[in-house]
């Protein structure tokens, strides 16, 4: 990647390692606002803020992440290949997940705090179908337990009784939502310059475009985003391209 970087230098890119803190549109152009009250001006913008996955805040999340705490199955679940984990979460995505899982691991437990799935129907359905998902309602992970080699097991605390249970496993993958970076679309009266989902990602269409004319947005801040490097680089490619139409079509 770092020729890729240098071939655009190469071309003319210019880079400034700058915090934009707001983007406004006003007639034609879009004004960007830095870090330290420099403003720029631009015909087009591509916001490619992305999103990160939302902690849990469970003891020792931290401390093994990365070393047995995962917060994606299709990156990490082939190292669980035939051995039990534990999935964290109740929404479509911690579903979903697990069923991926179910296919490469040997059991799949889910803990969810409550006694009720927010994941859609057929969702809930495709994963109770699976004989190695198993359910474990009205709890939380108290604790991520392990040492040196990485995670070992999950202290798993009933919310209703208290009661603490250790499973041991060697993978805990966590998924409770995402924080998306989004603050930089946001106008003066706290709302956003374009159209929004209810989770605050980005509505955009298969060619990129916002419902504001001249503002692009690719990655994880956009609906529906893979959530994988190589598509939000696709995004990227797809969003630059049309920049050169939109600029054209506006000479």
């Amino acid at each position: 990647m770092d020729t890729w970087q240098k071939q655009c230098f190469h071309f003319g890119l210019k880079h400034e390692m700058k915090k934009v803190e707001s983007i406004h549109k006003t007639d034609a152009y879009f004004t960007l606002t830095l870090e330290g009250g420099n403003r720029v001006e631009a015909l087009t913008v591509i916001v490619a803020t992305g999103a990160v996955p939302r902690r849990a805040n469970f003891k020792g999340e931290d401390e093994f992440y990365g070393r047995g705490v995962s917060t994606c199955a299709t990156c990490d679940g082939f190292f669980y290949k035939n051995k039990p984990v534990t999935v964290l979460g109740g929404g479509d995505t911690a579903l979903e997940e697990a069923f991926y899982l179910s296919n490469i691991c040997s059991d799949v437990y889910v803990v969810h705090r409550r006694d009720t799935f927010r994941a859609a129907p057929p969702t809930i359905d495709r994963a109770t179908r699976k004989a190695n998902i198993h359910f474990i309602f009205d709890s939380v992970i108290e604790d991520a337990v392990g040492d040196a080699m990485g995670l070992s097991g999950v202290d798993i605390r009933n919310v209703k009784t208290n009661e603490v249970t250790h499973m041991e496993n060697t993978g805990l993958f966590v998924f409770v939502g995402q924080d998306v970076k989004n603050d930089v679309l946001k106008d003066d009266n706290d709302g956003f310059i374009c159209e929004m989902s209810k989770s605050g990602q980005v509505v955009v269409n298969l060619s990129m475009h916002t419902s504001v004319p001249g503002l692009f947005v690719a990655g994880d801040l956009r609906i529906e985003a893979p959530k994988q490097v190589v598509s939000a680089a696709g995004d990227g490619s797809i969003a630059a391209l049309q920049v050169i139409s939109y600029i054209q079509e506006q000479q």
